[in-house]
C-alpha cells in the first residue's frame, strides 16, 4: 500500500497494491498492521456500502460529533466519484480547509478520513458504489452534516455533472457553525 499525505492534517490517499496474474488481481483493502505503522486508526466498529444508482448524486457534508466521532476510509469498487473531505477540528493546522480526491474502480484509492472532517461525494457515473469502514458506528443524534455548497468552505465541486439528486435531508442541513464544546 502506498500512503499519499494529503494537505489535511491526518487524511492519506492510499494506493493498494495489486497482484495480477493469469486469473485477474487480488488487492489488499485493509491491513491494521500497515495502518498501524502510519499512525492510523484501525478500529473498525461499521462497514457500509453506498449505492447509487445515476450520476450526478450528492451526498454530503457528514461527520458525527464524540462520543461516536469516527475515521474511516472511503473506496469505490464500482464507478467513479469526486470524494471530498473538510476539517473540522478546530485545533488543526488545516481547520476548514477543504481536499477532494477522484476515487474510482479504474484507479482503486481509498481516502483515510481521520476523526473530526467531514465527508461528501459527488457520483461521475452511473452505478456507483462507495464502501466505508468506520471506527465508531452510527448514532443518529451524533449525526451532523452542513450543506454542500455552503460558502463558508467554498468546495470546488465538478462543473459537470452538477449536483441533481441531493437528499430532502441534505438540502436542509443549516449554515455550517462551530459546534461548542
Amino acid at each position: 500500500m502506498k500512503f499519499t499525505k494529503t494537505p489535511l492534517a491526518g487524511a492519506f490517499v492510499i494506493e493498494p497494491a495489486a497482484n495480477v496474474d493469469e486469473r485477474g488481481s487480488f488487492v489488499r483493502t485493509w491491513c491494521a498492521e500497515t495502518l498501524a505503522a502510519h499512525g492510523l486508526d484501525t478500529s473498525i466498529a461499521m462497514c457500509a456500502v453506498s449505492r447509487n444508482t445515476r450520476r450526478g448524486t450528492l451526498r454530503g457534508m457528514h461527520w458525527q460529533t464524540p462520543p461516536f466521532a469516527e475515521a474511516k476510509t472511503i473506496r469505490c469498487p464500482r464507478g467513479c466519484v469526486h470524494d471530498v473531505i473538510v476539517d473540522l477540528r478546530p485545533e488543526s493546522p488545516t481547520y476548514k480547509i477543504w481536499f477532494a480526491v477522484r476515487l474510482s474502480e479504474e484507479n482503486g484509492r481509498m481516502l483515510y478520513v481521520p476523526q473530526g472532517m467531514a465527508h461528501g461525494f459527488l457520483t461521475l457515473e452511473d452505478d456507483t458504489e462507495v464502501a466505508y469502514t468506520m471506527s465508531s458506528r452510527y448514532d443518529p443524534a451524533s449525526a451532523r452534516g452542513f450543506r454542500w455548497d455552503d460558502p463558508a468552505f467554498g468546495i470546488g465541486w465538478p462543473r459537470e455533472p452538477a449536483p441533481a439528486i441531493v437528499s430532502e435531508r441534505d438540502r436542509q442541513f443549516p449554515p455550517w457553525r462551530k459546534e461548542e464544546p
